[in-house]
């Protein structure tokens, strides 16, 4: 029996594991696979919420290590990580995206010789003022196995120098989890909540502290939000740090009517507010990816994107970081200037089995 680690630490890397987990008890004969929760981001509440959404089992192990600075919170990981490898002795640890927890994972576990795959490898924004650009050099440059999402993450890690062997071109295991709920997704609510139907609002999603920790940054959003809210709903779904900045800057104060300003949202709710949208604005990563296989309109509030298969192929448009013309791009879309898109290839729903067939045959 070959026992495999699969490393959870924040929101978005529950559904990536969550397809991944499904797909290895197919092999429950001569795989164990075990999930540990770092607690990198936790929140009671939302983690209960997230585990049921996602039907995972409660974690193996939880380590609890909170919040703090980059080096506090990857150092905490390291350390208590290590106490769960040495005790495990597993045979492969798994980790996804490019969170702290990823990159602190997988350098323990490369110093035990313990084999890594990486889930989503080869994405880059080419922008190393992004935290989780390290993480995603640094994981890839250590793992063993790299399952790439899209064509981009192949070309990427050959011009690393990274042997074709170790490299595996599998879709998107974000895509799985959001075709496996689709369905509960369509039963949500959530609009009546919101006194709103389809395609009349705009859905908006910002967390990078490079964005919602500038107080200018911030003024100006208010700008747009009454640009939009004249016409359309607004649905902001706030990070708590978010929430606390733009209470400090008065900016509520200011903000329409029209301007719905919430908590953070479950998957499947957010996942109906995801489809059901004219537009999304947002700085998210996975969120481009959604938006793209669903068909719908998504600015990208960036000046880069590590996923430019969203861009390339997909309904994305990468408009950058000055509010002016984000303003300008929303509107030709809410006036039906829509770009059309594809799903890229590979995100059909499957990823997760083909990387769970692909470590089987290989362990």
């Amino acid at each position: 029996m070959k026992k495999i680690i699969s490393v959870v630490g924040a929101r978005p890397n529950f559904m990536k594991v969550a397809p991944l987990h499904r797909a290895f008890q197919k092999y429950n004969d001569s795989i164990e696979h075990l999930i540990c929760h770092t607690g990198q981001h936790y929140d009671e509440k939302m983690s209960k919420i997230f585990f049921e959404e996602f039907e995972l089992p409660e974690p193996h192990f939880y380590l609890g290590v909170g919040s703090g600075s980059h080096a506090v919170q990857t150092a905490k990981i390291m350390v208590e990580f290590e106490k769960v490898l040495l005790e495990e002795k597993p045979d492969l640890v798994i980790v996804v995206g490019d969170v702290n927890s990823t990159v602190a994972c997988s350098l323990v576990a490369s110093k035990l010789h313990t084999p890594v795959a990486h889930v989503e490898a080869g994405l880059r924004s080419y922008d190393r003022t992004m935290p989780e650009e390290i993480n995603r050099l640094l994981t890839d440059a250590i793992s063993d196995y790299l399952f790439v999402t899209e064509k981009s993450g192949i070309e990427n890690l050959k011009r690393e120098g990274v042997d074709d062997s170790k490299v595996f071109f599998v879709g998107n295991v974000m895509i799985d989890t959001l075709i496996q709920l689709l369905p509960k997704a369509d039963d949500s609510n959530i609009l009546k909540k919101y006194d709103t139907r389809k395609g009349d609002y705009v859905l908006v999603t910002l967390h990078r502290p490079s964005n919602v920790d500038n107080d200018a940054f911030l003024h100006k959003l208010g700008d747009l939000f009454e640009a939009i809210s004249q016409n359309k709903k607004l649905i902001f779904p706030v990070h708590p740090r978010t929430r606390s900045n733009i209470e400090r800057i008065g900016l509520n104060g200011h903000l329409s009517d029209n301007v719905i300003l919430s908590d953070p949202i479950g998957y499947i709710d957010f996942l109906h507010l995801t489809k059901n949208a004219g537009l999304i604005i947002t700085d998210s990563g996975g969120i481009q990816e959604e938006s793209t296989y669903l068909g719908v309109q998504c600015i990208t509030v960036r000046d880069n994107t590590e996923r430019p298969v969203t861009v390339d192929v997909g309904t994305n448009q990468l408009i950058g970081t000055d509010l002016e013309k984000v303003t300008k791009a929303a509107m030709e879309v809410l006036s039906g200037n829509k770009k059309t898109g594809s799903i890229p290839e590979l995100w059909d729903g499957k990823a997760a089995e083909r990387i769970a067939n692909i470590i089987f045959e290989r362990m």
